[in-house]
């Protein structure tokens, strides 16, 4: 958010405040791997001290073994950070809202860490905005077809009746000038 996804022409793995001419981040995410790296103590305290205003330890895998929850959210809130509460987190400040869902990554139904929009509905990445555009496409089309499919068959049935009726569908007069 507001931080370029490379520099120097390499991808980013972190954010260094004096690299950044001394800007914080509003929003600090802490994935907790295999090995505690004192993301509840000693990196809440200088995210804290530095005015992070929101700081996310998100610890799908071991949360357990470090006895928090796999999503914590904070927010600094006169010097202090609390804990808040609910999923999607909605971040005024940011605009955006963030939380977890169950989805496919390689054909494999896991957690992902993702945004949310301000009606709590999550943000599709490009490659499912794209499905849903092809699907939307395809139904409009499918739609359009049933519908003349429709229109064709009340056309049939009207030919029916007026031939029920000794009038030749074929041999209809022109429309009758109303005068006007």
């Amino acid at each position: 958010m507001g931080v370029e996804r490379k520099k120097g022409g390499k991808s980013r793995r972190s954010y260094a405040t004096w690299e950044e001419n001394e800007v914080v981040p509003i929003f600090v995410l802490e994935m907790v791997s295999h090995r505690p790296g004192g993301e509840y103590d000693e990196k809440l305290e200088l995210y804290a001290e530095l005015g992070v205003l929101y700081y996310l330890i998100y610890n799908p895998e071991f949360w357990q073994r470090d006895r928090h929850q796999p999503f914590e959210l904070y927010k600094l809130e006169n010097g202090v950070y609390q804990l808040q509460i609910g999923e999607p987190y909605w971040m005024p400040e940011v605009g955006l809202g963030i939380g977890r869902y169950r989805g496919l990554v390689g054909g494999l139904s896991q957690e992902i860490l993702t945004w949310y929009d301000a009606a709590g509905d999550r943000c599709l990445s490009p490659e499912e905005r794209e499905r849903q555009r092809t699907e939307e496409e395809r139904l409009a089309k499918e739609q359009e077809r049933l519908a003349k499919e429709q229109a064709q068959q009340r056309v049939e049935r009207l030919e029916e009746m007026l031939r029920s009726q000794g009038i030749d569908p074929d041999r209809l007069p022109d429309a009758v000038d109303s005068g006007d």
